[in-house]
C-alpha cells in the first residue's frame, strides 16, 4: 500500500460504527503489546466517544480510507482558541504504512488553515512510534503527565467550598484559564456546564479553580494546588482511566498517591505554536 492509495474524506455520524471499532482495536492492541490497560476498554466506548466527536459541531474530523473501506480517522477540538488532536487512530492491518501520519498532516494543515495559535496532545509514553512521530511533525515535548485512579477521596477541604458550575460562572472560568495558561477554554467549559458535569471551588467567595469533570476527557484549571485538591476531592469517581495530574507538581502527585490513586501510565503533553508555562495548578485532558 502507497500513501497515494488512502483517500482522506471528512467525517460524519454514519462512520461511528466503524471508526469506533477501529479505535477500540488499534488503543487494544497498542496497550497489550506494551502491558498496559487499554484507555478504550470495548468497542462500545470506542464507538460512544467517535460519535460524540463526529456530532459535536466543535470538532474537524477526518477519515482515511483505502479502497473503500475506513481505515482510520483523527479529530480536532476547535472548542477554544487553542486546538486538541485526537484520537488518532489506524486500523492494526494496515499501521506503520504512513496512515497515521497523513492523517496528523490533515488536522495541522487544518489548524493552520484556521489560523489558530497553538496546537496540542497527549502521547501514551510507552507508545515510541507516535512520540517519534509527533516530535518529526514538529511538537515540543511539555510536560509528563500522570493518568491516576483510584477511589473517590470525598472528603471537604477546609476553606474551599466545591459547587457546581453554572453559565454564571463562565466569565470567572475563563478569565482563571487565561490567568494560568495565557489562552482560556471557554467552548469546553460551555459545553460542561450543559453536561451538568463542571464544578468550581471558591475561596474567600471568589471562584479559584473549576474542573469540567474530573476524568480523562476533562480539563481542570486552579490558582493553587489546594483548590485543585479541593475539586479532586469533591468528586464521586474519576471517569474513564483516571484524571491527568502533571508530574512537575510534586505536592500534587505526592497527595494523590497519599489519598488511594495509583499511577496507571505516564503521557507527554506535546505542542506546536503557543504554549505558556503554567502560572497555576492545572489537570489537563487526554486532549491536551
Amino acid at each position: 500500500m502507497g500513501l497515494v492509495d488512502v483517500v482522506l474524506r471528512p467525517g460524519t455520524a454514519d462512520d461511528a460504527a466503524e471508526c469506533g471499532r477501529i479505535c477500540f482495536e488499534a488503543f487494544t492492541a497498542i496497550a497489550r503489546e506494551h502491558g498496559f490497560p487499554p484507555d478504550v476498554p470495548s468497542p462500545e466506548v470506542g464507538v460512544a466517544l467517535i460519535e460524540t466527536e463526529l456530532t459535536n459541531p466543535g470538532f474537524y474530523s477526518v477519515v482515511a480510507e483505502l479502497d473503500g473501506r475506513i481505515v482510520g480517522s483523527n479529530f480536532l477540538d476547535e472548542r477554544s482558541p487553542v486546538v486538541g488532536v485526537g484520537p488518532v487512530t489506524v486500523d492494526p492491518t494496515v499501521q506503520n504504512r504512513g496512515v497515521g501520519r497523513r492523517l496528523m498532516h490533515d488536522v495541522m494543515d487544518r489548524a493552520r488553515g484556521r489560523g489558530v495559535p497553538g496546537i496540542r496532545l497527549l502521547q501514551s509514553g510507552y507508545h515510541n512510534r507516535s512520540f517519534s512521530l509527533y516530535a518529526g511533525l514538529g511538537f515540543a515535548f511539555r510536560e509528563t503527565v500522570a493518568c491516576m485512579q483510584g477511589p473517590a477521596i470525598l472528603r471537604e477541604m477546609p476553606g474551599h467550598a466545591v459547587r457546581e458550575a453554572t453559565d454564571a460562572d463562565l466569565h470567572a472560568c475563563n478569565d482563571l484559564c487565561r490567568r494560568v495558561h495565557g489562552v482560556d477554554r471557554g467552548g469546553e467549559v460551555a459545553d460542561a456546564v450543559k453536561q451538568g458535569t463542571a464544578r468550581v471551588v471558591e475561596s474567600e467567595g471568589r471562584v479559584t479553580g473549576y474542573a469540567t469533570d474530573l476524568a480523562f476527557l476533562a480539563h481542570a484549571v486552579a490558582e493553587t494546588t489546594p483548590d485543585l485538591r479541593a475539586l479532586i476531592a469533591s468528586a464521586p469517581a474519576f471517569g474513564g482511566p483516571g484524571i491527568l495530574v502533571p508530574a512537575s507538581n510534586g505536592p500534587l502527585l505526592r497527595w494523590c498517591l497519599a489519598s488511594g490513586l495509583t499511577v496507571m501510565q505516564l503521557l507527554s503533553l506535546m505542542t506546536v505554536g503557543l504554549y505558556n508555562e503554567p502560572d497555576g495548578a492545572y489537570l489537563p485532558s487526554i486532549l491536551y
